[in-house]
């Protein structure tokens, strides 16, 4: 099975997720999306089948979201998007891609489901 992982090497729950797919025996790819973002069209795709919106996928803890006033009422999907284009840190992770799923594996032991 192929895994893609959206990851940040610095967070933590984001290293256990790539450590749990690599003991379940996958050898996933690994995108480390801070240094090589996802295009807008991928953001996209990645945000449609998770199911859960932009903001599903919008690393709401981030002090940046208050600033861009992304956390009001009304705001839009494609403004979400355009944000998150524009600052990738504004992407939650890990991000899991498996052919049948696209997963925001926070807690760390929901990557369990993927695999």
């Amino acid at each position: 099975m192929q895994i893609t992982i959206y990851h940040n090497p610095k967070c933590g729950t984001s290293r256990n997720v790539l450590a749990a797919i690599r003991e379940a025996g996958h050898d996933p790819q690994v995108i480390e999306y801070l240094k090589t973002p996802p295009t807008r069209e991928t953001l996209e795709s990645l945000i449609a089948r998770a199911g859960d919106g932009a903001r599903g996928l919008l690393r709401a803890k981030e002090p940046l979201v208050k600033e861009l006033g992304l956390d009001a009422a009304g705001v839009t999907d494609a403004q979400i998007i355009d944000a998150m284009v524009a600052h990738p840190i504004l992407i939650n992770r890990p991000i899991v891609v498996t052919p049948d799923a696209v997963k925001l594996c926070r807690p760390s032991e929901t990557v369990a489901e993927l695999l």
